[in-house]
This record gives C-alpha cells, sequence and structure tokens, in this order.
C-alpha cells in the first residue's frame, strides 16, 4: 500500500437539511441489503441448476472481487468529478445488475449479475461514505463515521431478512426480490438528482482511476493494530453469507428452506446495534471487546457443528454479530479520526479493500475445500483460522493499551520542564541557572502532540 501525502481538500459546498445526509444513508443501506438478498436465494439456485458449493461461493466472491476492483479504481474518483455523477452512474449500474438477476437462467448469468452488481457497489459505496464525511456537522461530530459503520450492517440484515421473507410468502421471488430492488434504487437516483452537490470539480479524474490505494502514513498505524480483528471479522461473515444457508441445512437438514438466510440475518441484525452502542468506547477497547467474542463464536459454531445443534448455531452467529459490530465500528473509527479530511474519502476506501478481500478470499477457500472434503472440514478450517486472527488481535491490541497505560503522563513532561511552566512559577533568572544561548527550546507542537 502506498502513502499518501496530504494536500489541499476539495473544495466543497454547504449544503443543509437533513435530507443529503438520510439519503445518503439510505444508499449505503440498498446497496448493502441487494448485496445480501441473493443468500437465502442460494438453495433454490443451487436446486433449480444443480449449483455446487464451489458454484455459490464463485457467485458470491464474483461480487466481492468486482466490489474490490471498483474500489481500487473509483475509490477516489468522486473527489475529482463529485460524488452525485459517481452514485447516479453506480445506481444506473445497479438497476442492470438487478434486471440480470431477475432474468438469470444459469450460473453464467448469476456471476455475470454478480460482476455489475459489485462495479456499482464499490463504487457508491466509497462515493456515497466520503459524501456523508462532507456533510459533517459541527454540533454532531462522528455521526458520519457512525453511519459508515452502521449502515452496511443495517443493509445486510434487511436486505436478507426481505428476501427471505419473500421466499416465503411472495410469488416467484427470484424476480420478486429484484424488481423491489429495482424500484428502491430508481427513487433514490431520482432524489439524489434533486440536491446539491457536496464537493466541486477539479481535475485529476482520469489518473484517480489508476488501481491504487490511498493509506496516508497516520493510517498505517490503525491500520497494523486492527487488522488481524478485521480480517477475522469479515471472513466469518463471507462464510455465514455464502455457505451458511448449505451449513443450516448440513446441521438441521429437517428445517424450512426461508430459514436458510437466517444464520446471516442473526449475524448482522446483531452487529448493527452493536456499532450504535459501542459507538462511545474509545475505538481500541470497542474492537478489543469484539475480537474477544469472535472466539467463543467459532467455538460456538463447531459446537453447533459436532451436537448437530440450531441453538448452538444461531447463539454462535449472534456472538459473531457482536465481534462484527464492534470491531467493524471501533477499526474504521481509528483508521479514518487518524487522517486529516482530505484524505479520509481515500482512507475509507483503503478500509474497504482490506474488508471485502478479508470475505472474499476465505469464502473461495472454504468453497473449494467443500468441494474437495466437504462442508464439514471446510467449516473447521474456516473457524480455526477466524479463531486464530481473533486471538492475534486481542494480543496486539491488549499490548498496544499496556504500552499506552505505561506511557509517561503530559503532565509529567510539563512538570519537569521549566519552558512549560508559566511565568509566575519560573525562578528568577540568575547567571547560575540560565540556560546556554546554544541549548535548543523544547519543542512545543511535540509536546502538544503528547496532549492530544
Amino acid at each position: 500500500m502506498q502513502s499518501v501525502p496530504a494536500g489541499l481538500a476539495p473544495p466543497r459546498t454547504s449544503p443543509s437539511g437533513r435530507l443529503p445526509f438520510a439519503l445518503h444513508v439510505s444508499i449505503l443501506v440498498a446497496l448493502l441489503a441487494a448485496s445480501s438478498a441473493p443468500t437465502p436465494l442460494y438453495p433454490h439456485y443451487q436446486a433449480q441448476w444443480q449449483l455446487s458449493s464451489l458454484d455459490i461461493t464463485l457467485v458470491f466472491s464474483a461480487y466481492a472481487l468486482a466490489l474490490l476492483i471498483a474500489l481500487l479504481t473509483t475509490g477516489t474518483l468522486s473527489d475529482h468529478v463529485g460524488r452525485r455523477p459517481v452514485l447516479l452512474g453506480a445506481l444506473a449500474v445497479q438497476v442492470a445488475s438487478m434486471a440480470l438477476f431477475a432474468t438469470a437462467g444459469g450460473l453464467t448469468t448469476l456471476i455475470g449479475a454478480r460482476v455489475l452488481q459489485g462495479i456499482a457497489t464499490g463504487a457508491a459505496t466509497s462515493a456515497a461514505g466520503a459524501a456523508l464525511l462532507d456533510l459533517e456537522n459541527p454540533a454532531r461530530p462522528g455521526r458520519p463515521a457512525l453511519a459508515n459503520s452502521i449502515a452496511p450492517m443495517t443493509g445486510m440484515a434487511a436486505g436478507v431478512l426481505a428476501a427471505t421473507l419473500m421466499v416465503r410468502f411472495a410469488p416467484v421471488p427470484t424476480i420478486t426480490v429484484y424488481a423491489a430492488l429495482i424500484a428502491v434504487f430508481a427513487a433514490q437516483a431520482i432524489a439524489l438528482a434533486s440536491i446539491p452537490e457536496t464537493v466541486r470539480r477539479r481535475p485529476g479524474a482520469l489518473r484517480s482511476t489508476r488501481p491504487h490505494v490511498a493509506l496516508p502514513s497516520a493510517a498505517a498505524h490503525a491500520f497494523l493494530l486492527n487488522g488481524a480483528g478485521v480480517v477475522a471479522v469479515w471472513a466469518l461473515g463471507g462464510f455465514y453469507a455464502s455457505l451458511g444457508p448449505a451449513f443450516t441445512r448440513l446441521i438441521s437438514p429437517g428445517g424450512p428452506d426461508y430459514a436458510a438466510g437466517m444464520v446471516f440475518f442473526t449475524l448482522t441484525a446483531v452487529a448493527a446495534p452493536t456499532v450504535y452502542f459501542t459507538r462511545r468506547m474509545r475505538a481500541d477497547v470497542s474492537a478489543l471487546l469484539g475480537s474477544c467474542a469472535v472466539i467463543p463464536a467459532a467455538v460456538l459454531t463447531l459446537g453447533a457443528l459436532h451436537l448437530a445443534g440450531p441453538v448452538l448455531l444461531f447463539a454462535g452467529a449472534a456472538l459473531a454479530g457482536f465481534g462484527f459490530g464492534a470491531v467493524s465500528q471501533g477499526a474504521l473509527r481509528a483508521v479514518v479520526d487518524s487522517v486529516p479530511a482530505q484524505v479520509k474519502g481515500g482512507t475509507l476506501a483503503s478500509y474497504y479493500v482490506l474488508s471485502y478481500l478479508a470475505m472474499s478470499l476465505p469464502a473461495i477457500g472454504a468453497g473449494a475445500l467443500t468441494a474437495g472434503f466437504g462442508l464439514r472440514a471446510a467449516a473447521l478450517a474456516c473457524a480455526g483460522c477466524v479463531a486464530v486472527l481473533a486471538a492475534v488481535a486481542v494480543a496486539t491490541l491488549t499490548a498496544s493499551l499496556r504500552s499506552r497505560r505505561r506511557a509517561p503522563s503530559p503532565d509529567t513532561h510539563c512538570a519537569v520542564c521549566a519552558a512549560c511552566r508559566p511565568p509566575a512559577s519560573r525562578p528568577a533568572t540568575s547567571t547560575r541557572t540560565s540556560a546556554s544561548p546554544d541549548t535548543p527550546a523544547p519543542d512545543i507542537s511535540v509536546l502538544a502532540t503528547r496532549n492530544r
């Protein structure tokens, strides 16, 4: 990953009112709802077209990898051409992908629809997330970071739940689900065209589409501290999203078909409120608590596998959801808050690059293991790797917290540094105590940094 020097911030307009903020949040929610909507439909696709578990993970991973490519190429495009043009184009591509899903006739069409969906979601996620950062209200600091954390979880939960209900009650769910989403995206595009732009155009749009990861050096430390935990929770989420329905049928073969997507719904439904309720915690403490929860979640998942207990499976999913929400919220806040405003959009895209790599690559590996050795072996390998990554995250974050506690207090430095004392408290100047002209003055900027 390359470091990006702090440049000039893109000129901003000052849109007022709650509509722009709410609209961009709704776009994020709808995009992620569409990404999880196919999960309850995977058993139907498998039965209709005789797809294997590897085929399903390829369909799922095609979305994540296409999203990753979109983030690498369009992650900072909206800084140059504006948020609204990127979002309108992404919504148009998303409508096309929903239409392709509704008319799918086999594996190739499903993968094509997922690729289009990934491109649209990747471009729109970075643009909508950056627009939320543009719209930050000084009277309510931190609200954009909270929205960027909670909207994806809420969207994924809503998408799985709505699709599950349509599988149960709606006619032809493989068409109805996507027709409803087309209507939502069309309405959002119309509303988006009526609100003001949040940034002004600036040159360099074509150059910004060259694949790159914009990771400022200030965010590198936060990435190193939180990377293992982020990979652990997103890998577990990818397993539940792709192989969760098949895993549920393996544990409870007599369960209803519409229950197949409820495990992933449980994870995301717990993750969303967790993001909200941990928002006032310190970022590293939130990430540490979430990483601690992932380890027993993996144990419960394996217990459900060996004891054939759906209760253990859903308990593990709920605990994994807590870990997902706490780690995602803490890590995202730590990374975004560590950089200046002018590079937050690119930093946010870098966070999503890591997240979706962690979601897609392990899912492909799990599908390959399932094809070669069975779903039990794949679940065992996935749970074991996730537990190890979570343990690494716990150790790293704990060491960071301990080193911070052992660091000298800023007040200690000021007590011994005569230059930091107010003039009244300084001793009278004398030839015996005066500093030499060659003695360098204390660096006040360093002291200010320590106080921060």
